[in-house]
């Protein structure tokens, strides 16, 4: 029954003719035509007719036989691409020649815990650092390689006990982030027997926090089959605790029965403190809710979700410190006393900056801010006075603030400079790098970087950060890659991808975005790109093309647009609202049906951030801007290259199979290439090395010759008659 993929009556002759038509043009094979099933969905009274709803069903051997045939397709063009082998090549060696790097790094009792990234092998590893000096001893302790040869197991995320002799290791395999928690001796690197079951899943996540004497472990649960209808065992996270020896069976419910479907906890504790905080997220649109459980096992709610009260740390002598939003749009540092009163004291009040993250020692307050994607660094006593500012680098990008009783770790990075570890001096206020970094054989050095202000559409001025080799000809003549996310309030931040080494050598520009939906000035930029705003992200994105073309950077037929997941969705809008902006895009695991999103048990949570059919006002707006629905048949559509990974948790892979077959459908006789990459991994986290090298190649080459060769060549065949 596969007469859904109907063949183009000239693919035979195609598959003949493979070779290079002209000397090095790609093939532009006749598309196999996907039958349209219509399905009408009825909101408000408004019609809306879905032609590939048929689509949907992944399990559907015939969906399966249909990817394959639209990923075989799109393999053939982008292996007979020119340079491709030569790009392939030094994307690996890029990769793989990077000496090895550490990240996520955690410290108990004055030891350091870290995944550890090392180009030869497939998959990262957890490793022991027992300190941050040269003669450091390290150890391996989980190593998802010798777990799993194959290269398809990864870490999701790990939790050391605080005596440093165990840690919890979520695990999950295909990149589907779908993780059991696993435990190790440090000191053996033996796993113990205890295995707990559904701890993690995409988006909601997953977390744990061990005890004080660490016996026992707080862990998130997700529903068992035969708790819950099967539709629902994705959400209604709770937290259980589970003592080291024991049956899972045997684990004890703690809180999380009155949590609402959506909700993602994180949980955290202290060897100090018998005190565990649970950070409850009501989805991914940026409302929290805490709650503390003490030491007479009972649970008490801290803040509620209107209070305005994001993350937080719990510190010493039983406070919790965390970011508030009360009257303070860029975040304030509030303390609680948690064995006294929920009462909260101000210890840092609201900036010109916006508060992004805080850390803790024993003696000091580690604040993180954004200043509109750059970050600073500031350093206060625990009762918010001697203000410091710590002497980091100008458009910087503060990765990440790691701190144990008196020792603080600060990683920083920059568009031209790989990730550092610094040490921080809390007496001296100085950095000084730790023993652990090394140094990459990839020089950016003959790079520079521009941060300049495009004019939205409403007026708004939104940041683009513009990274090139220097002496670059300002002459409208450079292939670009405009990137963007906007979404979920998260930042757009100065960091370094090794690959794109490649792309400069190329002679490209990339240019990285600070649009509203992110978090760059605060949660008012958020909220104007999110819900009924999110069409402000869509201006601000074509506002910062068209600065690129009007100061000669590059020009139509020679910028490229980037973006996945949420800058997926950006990424089809542009499609259909700018056709003629950009000449070519790649769309990474993107959400296109921005109707039936939330029908996927990701999308549940993503309701928070994007809206939801059910309301009226919310369904207008996400049909207005709805990629999918404003496909327009006979329009001239860019090159496109769509990917999706079949074990994707976030976004399901049917988001791009439809987009695609309605694109190809509208663009029947384009002369640009609407292609759709298929993978067996999920959202990129847990990827394996092949499979990174894989689509770093697939969009370079694309670009590469699409931006520069692809359009000459192709006029020049068709002018042939060929």
């Amino acid at each position: 029954m596969f007469q859904r993929c109907i063949f183009g009556a000239g693919l035979l002759q195609a598959l003949i003719g493979l070779h290079l038509l002209g000397g090095n043009l790609p093939l532009l094979e006749p598309v196999p035509e996907t039958v349209k099933e219509p399905v009408v969905d009825s909101y408000f009274g408004t019609q809306v007719t879905d032609n590939y709803r048929w689509l949907e069903n992944l399990q559907d051997p015939n969906v399966r036989r249909w990817a394959e045939t639209q990923n075989a397709h799109a393999e053939r063009y982008l292996k007979a691409l020119p340079d491709r082998t030569r790009l392939a090549a030094q994307i690996k060696e890029l990769i793989s020649s990077t000496p090895p790097s550490i990240s996520m790094l955690t410290i108990s009792k004055g030891d350091i815990f870290a995944i550890k990234t090392d180009p030869s092998k497939q998959q990262p590893f957890l490793v022991f650092l027992s300190s941050t000096d040269r003669q450091a001893i390290e150890k391996t302790v989980c190593d998802p390689n010798s777990i799993d040869p194959s290269g398809r197991t990864s870490i999701d995320w790990f939790v050391p006990s605080h005596d440093a002799r165990l840690v919890a290791v979520s695990l999950s395999k295909d990149g589907s982030e779908d993780g059991n928690l696993y435990f190790f001796d440090v000191a053996t690197g033996k796993q113990y027997p205890d295995v707990l079951t559904r701890v993690q899943y995409p988006t909601g996540g997953g977390s744990a926090a061990w005890n004080r004497d660490s016996t026992a472990i707080y862990y998130t649960r997700y529903p068992h089959p035969g708790e819950r209808p099967a539709e629902d065992l994705h959400f209604y996270q709770q937290v259980y605790l589970h003592r080291i020896g024991t049956s899972e069976s045997e684990d004890v419910y703690a809180i999380g029965r009155d949590f609402p479907k959506i909700a993602e906890v994180s949980l955290q504790s202290r060897e100090d403190s018998d005190f565990v905080v649970a950070t409850v997220a009501n989805g991914d649109g940026g409302d929290f809710a805490h709650f503390v459980g003490g030491p007479d096992k009972n649970w008490n709610q801290l803040t509620h979700f209107e209070d305005k009260v994001k993350k937080g740390e719990l510190g010493p002598q039983s406070m919790f410190y965390a970011i508030s939003l009360a009257d303070a749009p860029h975040g304030k540092v509030v303390r609680y006393q948690l064995r006294k009163t929920s009462d909260n004291t101000t210890i840092v009040s609201s900036g010109d900056g916006v508060i992004e993250n805080i850390a803790l020692t024993d003696n000091r307050l580690l604040v993180h801010l954004l200043q509109g994607g750059p970050s600073a660094l500031y350093i206060y006593t625990l009762d918010g006075t001697d203000q410091k500012i710590a002497p980091i680098p100008q458009i910087c990008n503060v990765s990440a603030v790691v701190t144990g009783k008196d020792l603080a770790l600060v990683d920083i990075t920059s568009y031209t400079e790989r990730s550092k570890w610094l040490i921080y001096d809390t007496t001296g206020n100085s950095l000084s790098p730790a023993a652990f970094n090394t140094k990459s054989p990839v020089n950016f050095d003959d790079l520079t970087v521009t941060r300049v202000f495009a004019v939205s559409k409403d007026g708004t001025r939104v940041p683009l950060n513009i990274v090139h080799k220097k002496g670059l000809d300002l002459n409208g003549d450079n292939p670009t890659i405009l990137y963007g996310y906007g979404g979920y309030g998260l930042s757009e931040t100065p960091r370094v991808f090794l690959p794109l080494r490649a792309w400069y050598d190329l002679g490209g520009i990339y240019v990285d975005t600070n649009l509203r939906g992110g978090g760059e000035f605060g949660e008012e930029w958020h909220k104007q790109g999110s819900l009924t705003n999110k069409q402000n992200v869509f201006d601000d994105f074509a506002a910062c093309a068209q600065y690129l073309i009007n100061n000669k950077y590059t020009s139509v037929s020679e910028l490229g647009m980037l973006g996945g997941s949420n800058g997926g969705l950006l990424m089809g809008a542009m499609i259909v609202q700018h056709p003629g902006l950009m000449k070519a895009v790649v769309s990474e695991a993107g959400i296109y049906d921005s109707l039936r999103s939330e029908l996927e048990p990701n999308g549940l949570f993503n309701t928070t951030e994007f809206g939801s059919v059910k309301d009226p006002a919310q369904f207008k707006a996400l049909y207005a801007y709805s990629p999918y629905h404003h496909v327009v048949d006979g329009a001239i559509y860019p090159a496109i290259l769509l990917t999706a990974g079949l074990n994707d948790g976030r976004v399901a892979a049917h988001n791009s199979f439809k987009f695609l077959a309605r694109l190809q459908s509208a663009a029947a006789n384009s002369k640009n290439p609407i292609l759709l990459r298929v993978n067996s991994f999920g959202h990129g986290f847990g990827n394996s090395l092949d499979q990174e090298v894989n689509d770093w190649t697939d969009v370079f080459s694309f670009f590469d010759y699409e931006l520069k060769e692809g359009a000459n060549q192709r006029a020049k065949s068709h002018a042939a008659g060929r």
